[in-house]
């Protein structure tokens, strides 16, 4: 078998594996690579020593059966039998599920999460959203902090679990995106900077150094990312990636890393013969994102939409900390100006960065599931003090609201796990770091943060108490009983409904109306034929529909049908979906 790996600074590098130690050789036709080869097979623990070090990881190790800190595993793809064909699934119509792997269920592994699939099914969701599986210290994570960009957390089974989640959730005709870190690498276990400049001093991050986008030995680093992607999608035959903060990626250089990407995905998708796609995370508000490359855009297929996530969150709770202070002065227009125009931060003031933020997106040019809508992810609850979800402080009608919001606009709809329904367990921060000093400094670091906006210490949950991890773990006899069965009921409802009706996935955002009253408390869109009424307001609202008949398509309360006036009487914290003939 041929190793190779890359250390242009490097004047020895040996490999180790199986036991046996041979020197590499200089590729002459490469410059920085070293390679040679040795006896080995599936399975052949083997790692490298640059200038007579210590025998290190492959950075582009298939599988750390030891952690982060252990010998690397060759992984012989071939020797996997797929079962299932699968065409792939394209985004548009897409109803997305994001899923953590260690508290989706007890198990924690994607073996015992490939067999909750079927819930995935009944629920009318298409595609599910794997948070990041790369191999982080201890067993229990968010998976933020992984190395190995290349390999599968061992604890959740390794490259052969996740091939088995794979081919189970395409035989249910499930779709499968993976999420994906390029922005910075785990601060334990990362030995990258000990075989080249993977690393940059040129930009920060809030992680430090920056990933060597744009510096000199980036092409390299460049390769090692964008190599990483398209094994994710052809090794294990993953439907789309989903990039995690990509604002932080410094690149200066004339062509982006992110149009690179997009174009060596967009042409692998073409070589297998079906749809690929890149989901970014992205504060910017630049429709340059998902622009065409030929359009000048950097041609990815998705963006999370923080802005939809802010004017709905502030609108359903009232709160206004942090970046939902642009939201909270007028939430139901700012809301009805995410809805109608993609972003909210559109080149206007942000109180919250002290400065204008955000360009507008063309409404014609760029269709709406190429941004992604959702009411809860992991960070916008994990990363509150508590990790409280939503249905920890509101009813189940205005819970019932903002999915109707979700699930019948524009936007690509994205659920967190349980809130289908409603559930009753947080989702907090947690760790398992291996190394005492940086485990207690993540502890630390936590408590400063949330005590210094008023919560007392005993209150923030220990990240390296496997308690907090355990807590976060989903209740599966809770979709069972109320008020979450109902809760359940309806999202069933509302994605079957976004299935049927075409006017529900038209991608024309210049076709949608939004009316609302601030003072009332209601907000109401038109799709075509389709009308939803939300009411936020603990009183009844009457809403005018107009003169035209009207057949109810699903109501969280029961609601009678506009008389001659015209006026749809919607009670307190409830929502109807209508179809106007």
């Amino acid at each position: 078998m041929r190793f190779e790996v890359w250390a242009p600074q490097a004047s020895r590098v040996t490999l180790q594996c199986d036991g046996g130690t041979r020197a590499l050789e200089r590729d002459p036709e490469r410059t920085g690579w070293w390679s040679g080869e040795a006896e080995a097979r599936d399975g052949s623990r083997y790692g490298f020593a640059v200038d007579d070090g210590p025998v290190l990881p492959d950075p582009r190790s298939r599988r750390q059966p030891d952690g982060p800190d252990g010998l690397s595993a060759v992984v012989d793809h071939g020797r996997h039998v797929w079962q299932t064909e699968w065409a792939g699934r394209a985004l548009p119509g897409a109803v997305l599920y994001e899923l953590h792997v260690g508290t989706y269920t007890p198990g924690g592994t994607l073996d015992s999460a490939a067999e909750r699939l079927g819930h995935l099914v009944e629920l009318g969701v298409t595609h599910v959203e794997l948070m990041p599986l790369c191999p982080f210290p201890g067993r229990h994570g968010w998976g933020y902090e992984g190395v190995s960009l290349w390999a599968v957390h061992e604890p959740y089974g390794g490259p052969e679990a996740l091939k088995r989640f794979v081919d189970r959730a395409h035989s249910l005709g499930l779709g499968v995106v993976l999420d994906v870190v390029h922005n910075h690498f785990g601060p334990s276990g990362n030995y990258l900077p000990a075989f080249g400049p993977y690393l940059t001093e040129t930009h920060q991050t809030p992680w430090g150094s920056a990933v060597n986008l744009d510096a000199p030995g980036s092409d390299e680093v460049r390769a090692y990312l964008l190599g990483s992607a398209l094994a994710w999608l052809r090794d294990y035959r993953i439907d789309g990636l989903r990039l995690d903060a990509v604002h932080a990626l410094r690149d200066t250089r004339a062509c982006h890393f992110l149009e690179e990407l997009s174009t060596a995905v967009d042409t692998l998708a073409a070589d297998l013969g079906r749809p690929l796609s890149l989901i970014a995370e992205s504060d910017l508000n630049d429709p340059r994102l998902v622009t065409p490359r030929a359009g000048g855009g950097l041609g990815l297929h998705a963006q999370w939409s923080d802005d939809f996530h802010h004017a709905l969150h502030a609108a359903l709770t009232g709160e206004s900390q942090g970046y939902y202070e642009d939201f909270a002065r007028a939430p139901l227009p700012a809301l009805a100006k995410t809805l109608t125009g993609g972003y909210f931060h559109d080149g206007t003031y942000s109180s919250f960065r002290g400065r204008l933020h955000g360009r507008p997106l063309d409404r014609v040019r760029v269709a709406a599931h190429r941004l992604v809508g959702f009411t809860q992810t992991h960070d916008q609850i994990g990363n509150r003090a508590q990790g409280d979800r939503l249905s920890a402080s509101l009813s189940p009608g205005l819970l019932a609201c903002a999915a109707a919001l979700m699930l019948t606009g524009p936007f690509t709809p994205m659920l967190f796990m349980g809130e289908e329904w409603a559930a009753g367990t947080p989702w907090q921060f947690f760790t398992d770091h291996t190394d005492p000093d940086l485990a207690e400094a993540v502890r630390q670091g936590r408590r400063r943060e949330f005590t210094a906006h008023g919560w007392a210490e005993e209150d923030v949950p220990d990240p390296q108490d496997p308690a907090t991890r355990d807590r976060s773990c989903l209740d599966w006899s809770e979709p069972g009983r109320e008020p979450h069965a109902r809760v359940l009921s309806w999202y069933r409802e509302l994605i079957a409904l976004r299935h049927a009706q075409p006017d529900l996935t038209d991608p024309d955002l210049s076709d949608m109306k939004v009316a609302y009253d601030e003072e009332a408390g209601w907000l109401a869109f038109r799709r075509g034929d389709v009308r939803v009424v939300v009411n936020l307001s603990t009183k009844s609202a009457a809403i005018p529909l107009g003169p035209r008949r009207v057949r109810v398509l699903a109501a969280w309360e029961p609601v009678e049908l506009p008389g001659a006036d015209g006026l749809l009487h919607v009670p307190g914290e409830s929502c109807v979906v209508l179809e106007q003939g």
